[in-house]
């Protein structure tokens, strides 16, 4: 999905997209997802997660920033972060996020990227997320 724009219908749908989005990453991509409260972040993460073959439920890590999983299949790590309640560039530091972006092993996804200013990689896949109404968002893949 290079510059692409989805509109979905509901949070079923929602994730997979983020699903089938899943088979197109590797162990060292960066997501970053951009959008207000309520657009469908999380519920994206969650069927990424999903695609990625974990089974845990996903919940957004909003109160302590970054949670890690282990994906088995791809010898990697998948690292969801939160970023909304950081205030900062010595916060995001001091939960080593500048680290784990350099980790080969790892896939990022980072809701709230915005508030790392200059940090992100190069490299990292954006996608943005719009409220339309209660049931429909609008999903905008844009690869560097």
């Amino acid at each position: 999905m290079k510059n692409e724009e989805i509109l979905t219908s509901s949070a079923d749908e929602t994730q997979k997209i983020a699903e089938n989005f899943a088979f197109t990453l590797s162990a060292g991509d960066c997501v970053a997802l951009h959008g207000d409260l309520g657009s469908g972040k999380t519920t994206f993460t969650q069927g990424l997660a999903k695609g990625l073959g974990i089974s845990h439920p996903i919940t957004s890590p909003t109160f302590i920033i970054m949670r890690s999983y282990l994906l088995k299949e791809k010898k990697a790590l998948f690292y969801h972060v939160d970023l909304y309640r950081t205030q900062d560039e010595a916060d995001i530091k001091g939960i080593g996020l500048d680290s784990i972006l350099k980790e080969k092993n790892a896939i990022v996804v980072i809701e709230w990227p915005e508030k790392m200013g200059n940090m992100l990689p190069l490299e990292t896949k954006h996608i943005y997320f719009e409220f339309m109404n209660d049931s429909e968002r609008k999903i905008r893949f844009e690869n560097n």
